[in-house]
């Protein structure tokens, strides 16, 4: 494997970092960024779905500027737009200089989303074999960072800027030094492979699927991520401390899944992986919407980590090889549905939860991740298992530097 795709592999990984640990930091403190701006509690999930919209603009918007401008240059310039609009929103004093700063922040982490999966997909092509969850685990990593450096900010009640100004100060410039080494694809031609669908564009029926997957990964992830404290401390009974853990094991099992994910990939195929995975996430719905007590809840939580973890990664990547020659399009349309589920499945479970019981509700993520047993065979086209005996040559360079871009 040549230095060039060592290196581009290398400061994709610290980007996917970067943008973990900025993220994480957004929405850990958005109870302080409610209070610093006066946000009232009715005017909160406006804001708060802006984002996740507006990040579905950018996605759709970089699917047009990729026929364009290579993915690499996007996430060059892209990344340094998501860490300012970061700081502005923990600078400002105003309502609306804050909105002005999600709305930044919004548009371009579609665009830095969907770009950055885009160069994974071309690496793992690169490569031959299936490198796409590390990358997500870079990811895990980076939030548990972030959400580490948040809560340092809140028990020492820094201001939001004195929280965020040093980690945007240290991770701006080294991912503009980084971005210099980001490896494109050499575009569709060389990119056409036997057993993609189309080589030259998007079928939507056939993505369908895929889009689907994400949307179900992404309602149970929320799930967790909005839902995990007050369903253990409502619910089951736990202490106000105890209802913090939850979701800060969930990060740690999905950077532990996503971290020997790649192995299970190659060894066993993208579609096993995936079928192993739902059915991980829905006994952990199970065991959290039957248990007990606080304890066995966590252990759920813990599997929805492990669960979870595998199938977003791997979505992206079947998306790649599913449109060979159309592949920047077909991750940028699927990203979309990323927010999609966002969107859907805090709501969801909230109105379930009200009108019936949380318990109840965890029962609806737990069947939308088992349906995606019946579109895991859209995960393994022709070549899909990497590695044991299956790995493609590795002798050719297929992908550029970015640094004469």
């Amino acid at each position: 494997m040549t230095d060039v795709l060592r290196r581009g592999r290398a400061s994709l990984a610290f980007s996917f970092f970067a943008q973990g640990v900025t993220f994480a930091l957004l929405v850990t403190r958005i109870p302080a960024i409610q209070n610093r701006y006066g946000i009232s509690d009715a005017l909160l999930p406006a804001f708060l779905a802006a984002v996740p919209i507006l990040a579905g603009v950018g996605s759709v918007t970089t699917e047009q500027l990729v026929k364009r401008v290579p993915p690499s240059r996007l996430l060059r310039w892209s990344q340094p737009v998501v860490l300012l609009a970061l700081l502005g929103v923990g600078s400002g004093d105003r309502l609306a200089e804050v909105a002005v700063a999600l709305g930044a922040f919004g548009l371009t982490v579609g665009a830095l989303d969907a770009s950055m999966n885009m160069l994974g997909v071309s690496l793992q092509r690169a490569y031959g074999r299936s490198i796409m969850l590390g990358f997500h685990a870079t990811y895990s990593l980076g939030g548990i960072v972030g959400a580490s450096l948040a809560w340092v900010g809140a028990h020492w009640h820094l201001a939001l800027w004195v929280s965020y100004l040093p980690v945007v100060a240290v991770l701006l410039p080294a991912t503009l030094v980084g971005s210099r080494w980001y490896v494109d694809g050499e575009g569709p031609a060389a990119q056409g492979e036997q057993g993609g669908a189309d080589t030259g564009s998007v079928v939507f029926r056939l993505l369908l699927p895929l889009c689907l997957v994400m949307t179900f990964a992404y309602i149970g992830d929320s799930t967790v991520s909005n839902w995990s404290a007050k369903y253990l401390q409502d619910t089951l009974g736990s202490s106000e401390q105890l209802a913090t853990v939850p979701y800060n094991v969930y990060m740690v099992t999905t950077l532990l899944g996503r971290s020997i994910g790649d192995f299970g990939v190659r060894r066993f195929g993208a579609a096993a992986v995936v079928r192993a995975g739902a059915l991980v996430a829905a006994l952990g719905f199970a065991v959290v919407a039957g248990a007990p007590g606080a304890w066995v809840g966590m252990l759920g939580f813990t599997l929805l980590g492990l669960g979870l973890c595998v199938l977003v990664p791997q979505t992206f990547a079947a998306a790649g090889r599913l449109f060979p020659g159309a592949s920047d399009a077909a991750i940028a349309r699927l990203n979309i549905f990323n927010y999609v589920g966002f969107l859907i499945g805090s709501p969801l479970v909230g109105a379930l939860g009200d009108a019936w019981s949380y318990r109840g509700a965890m029962l609806v993520p737990m069947v939308l991740v088992l349906v995606t047993l019946v579109y895991a065979r859209s995960f393994a086209p022709s070549g899909d298992r990497y590695g044991g005996g299956h790995e493609r040559p590795r002798t050719a360079d297929v992908g550029r530097g970015s640094n004469g871009l």
